[in-house]
């Protein structure tokens, strides 16, 4: 399990071609897809079913998002093997021209530097609530009793473990910790989906009245849609799909199809449970971090709390590399040119990278702290590697297939293109407007 830990993790940072040796089978492959999957977007699920005001229309919503996700990832290991390349924007690049290979580019590191925010803000929202049943632990008061020192601002120790912890982590080129605590991910994603299904059963009896407490509709479609941009983020595995499909034995696109689903209905079923039972055990005041709502004092919560931020705090080092990879590529390349690329040179230039994007990523968290408005940019950026890449791609169909079927695919490919645009446009303008009320 190790060494397969390991080597997704290979997968995900540097092209299939260079790691000699190394192939997938079906059960490694569907790990993979799984642990990229599932991570903190599964916090905000239940936030997001509240946003609708209705569960049926929030899994209705999040089954037609299905149904795009595991086209997209179809359509992505068909591109690759069409293409013949390894990489995300590789496979963009050889299909699409360069142009919008270097558009891709762009938003692959706008996309993970918005995800290393969204993980340093969870971190602060578990932070805050440790430290308080800390407090509570040695000096028996309540929360609303603690005193607000700079030594129980959440704001400080997320900067402590940023310098002392993960910038540390993240400036080698090797994330040396992947080998060993990667399948955190996913051992945080189900426990927290049987912890959050558990205690709606042994649930007290809520104080307010059932009216007060659930949503009783929806007065606009707004909010329905509102529930996408969190999908998107939740499920988005499709940067890392052509990096796996590429190491795999069995290359066969039916193969490749049973992948993407039995991924996806494994996701869409620990998504479903965790965002129906959050919303059902909250309702409306479930908080964009669905932790957020449980007491700071209770252990199963607590421990919920240290996997999750144990995961993330050896995550977002994973996360920067594949930032920073690609942004470091073309300035070596562009170096080399020129003059020759020392190791001083190189290592200066990637320290200089990881530090901007730890103090930036800080920085962000800090001045927004809701989870939610965070998950709406990257909701919308993820549309693009979701639906509007795909659907370019689909305009690449082979003229040797049947002429109907190929202006299908087509037809599809435009759809997809579409609907990611129209989420791309939604989820922006949600964002700015979040932002704009803030002023």
């Amino acid at each position: 399990m190790e060494e397969l830990v390991s080597e997704s993790i290979s997968l995900l940072a540097k092209p299939s071609k260079d790691i000699v040796g190394q192939r997938l089978g079906s059960f490694g492959a569907v790990f993979i897809m799984l642990k990229s999957a599932l991570g903190a977007g599964l916090l905000n699920f239940p936030w997001a079913f509240a946003r609708t005001g209705e569960i049926r229309y929030a899994v209705t919503i999040e089954m037609i998002s299905v149904v795009f996700l595991i086209s997209g990832l179809i359509i992505l290991g068909y591109s690759s093997s069409i293409s013949g390349q390894s990489t995300y924007q590789d496979v963009v690049q050889h299909l699409c021209g360069p142009v919008i290979g270097k558009l891709c580019e762009i938003f692959l590191v706008f996309n993970l530097f918005m995800i290393s925010v969204a993980f340093l803000v969870i971190v602060a929202d578990q932070l805050q609530k440790l430290s308080v049943y800390i407090y509570e632990l040695i000096n028996g008061s309540s929360e609303s009793e603690m005193p607000h020192h700079w030594y129980t601002d959440q704001r400080i120790a997320l900067f402590i473990l940023c310098l002392f912890l993960i910038l540390p982590l993240s400036i080698p080129k090797e994330i040396w910790i992947q080998k060993y605590t990667s399948v955190l991910g996913t051992l945080a994603a189900i426990y927290l989906t049987v912890v959050i299904t558990v205690k709606y059963y042994i649930r007290a009896v809520p104080e307010h009245p059932i009216s007060s407490v659930y949503s009783s509709g929806i007065s606009s479609w707004t909010p329905v849609f509102s529930v996408i941009p969190t999908i998107c983020f939740g499920f988005q595995c499709h940067e890392a799909c052509i990096a796996i499909y590429s190491s795999l034995e069995n290359k066969k696109l039916s193969h490749w199809v049973g992948i993407s689903f039995v991924s996806m209905f494994f996701c869409t079923v620990i998504y479903s449970l965790t965002g129906i039972y959050g919303y059902l055990t909250f309702g409306k005041n479930v908080a964009a971090d669905v932790l957020m709502s449980y007491s700071g004092g209770d252990v199963i919560i607590i421990i919920a709390r240290l996997l999750f931020g144990l995961s993330i705090i050896t995550i977002y080092p994973i996360v920067l590399l594949l930032g920073r990879s690609v942004i470091l590529a073309p300035v070596l390349q562009h170096r080399g040119k020129y003059l020759v690329v020392t190791t001083s040179f190189e290592s200066c230039t990637r320290v200089a990278l990881t530090l901007a994007w730890v103090i930036s990523t800080f920085l962000i968290a800090v001045a927004v702290p809701d989870i939610s408005k965070v998950i709406s940019v990257i909701g919308g950026i993820s549309a693009f590697f979701i639906f509007i890449f795909p659907g370019m791609h689909l305009s690449h169909v082979p003229m040797r297939l049947f002429c109907l079927f190929r202006w299908a695919l087509i037809a599809w490919g435009v759809i997809m293109l579409l609907c990611g645009m129209f989420i791309f446009g939604q989820s922006t303008s949600i964002a700015i407007m979040q932002i704009l009320n803030k002023m």
